[in-house]
């Protein structure tokens, strides 16, 4: 094991592992966005409510959460460690290195972008999270069947201006984080071919937009339109 130990903690094996969590992490942003489209549903949220019962009570999905919120933590671990590594081996920058030149902004500032990430992620796990899995939420009947009213909360939530300001700013930083993002693994992952890397490129680049503008337009119907 002393072979795997030192292979996961050289600065390769970090990039990879911060690869293969960052691209488990990018299935999930898919699969919950996919599940906050039942918001849209001209139901009084009923959909939404029993997608979100489903995902509270089922067993995989529960044991799924786990796994993510491991991915989570060691993404963020690695993050902090390699960005420490990175500012130990070159303390001062280059005066003439002209990094707008040679870099794209979000691959500059990934540590500012993950910065606002995580305290979106704190405040929204906060808000809807917490309540969902411990209790506080009102009750709803669908069906003579009582269900928690995530909806509600989701409302109320989105009535509130500066919220929906935090929202749509984060999705902002998380588009240029997966833009860089998204790249970079499969670059980390020795994926990287001439043939391959543009369309690679391309299709990060489409989906950090789709996928953001996806969450970012739920607070702004709500706001806007509720």
């Amino acid at each position: 094991m002393n072979w795997f130990t030192k292979t996961f903690s050289s600065t390769v094996g970090r990039k990879i592992v911060m690869s293969i969590t960052g691209l488990f992490l990018c299935s999930f942003l898919v699969v919950h966005l996919i599940g906050n489209l039942q918001l849209f549903k001209d139901d009084g949220g009923e959909a939404f409510n029993i997608y979100s019962h489903f995902m509270a009570t089922n067993p995989i999905i529960r044991t799924m959460e786990i796994v993510l919120v491991l991915g989570f933590l060691f993404h963020i671990y690695d993050a902090i460690v390699l960005t420490r590594k990175n500012k130990a081996a070159r303390p001062i920058g280059y005066a003439d290195s002209r990094p707008q030149e040679n870099s794209t902004w979000s691959s500059r500032n990934m540590g500012l972008l993950g910065t606002v990430i995580l305290v979106f992620l704190i405040i929204h796990l906060w808000n809807f999270f917490v309540p969902a899995r411990f209790g506080g939420l009102d009750g709803v009947v669908i069906e003579n069947v009582e269900y928690d009213n995530l909806y509600l909360k989701v409302v109320q939530s989105f009535d509130i201006w500066w919220y929906v300001a935090i929202y749509v700013i984060s999705m902002v930083a998380l588009a240029y984080h997966l833009i860089h993002g998204f790249q970079s693994a499969f670059q980390s992952l020795g994926l990287d071919h001439k043939k391959y890397t543009p369309f690679i490129q391309k299709f990060g680049y489409a989906f950090s937009v789709i996928v953001c503008a996806g969450f970012a337009v739920i607070p702004l119907y709500f706001f806007f339109l509720k």
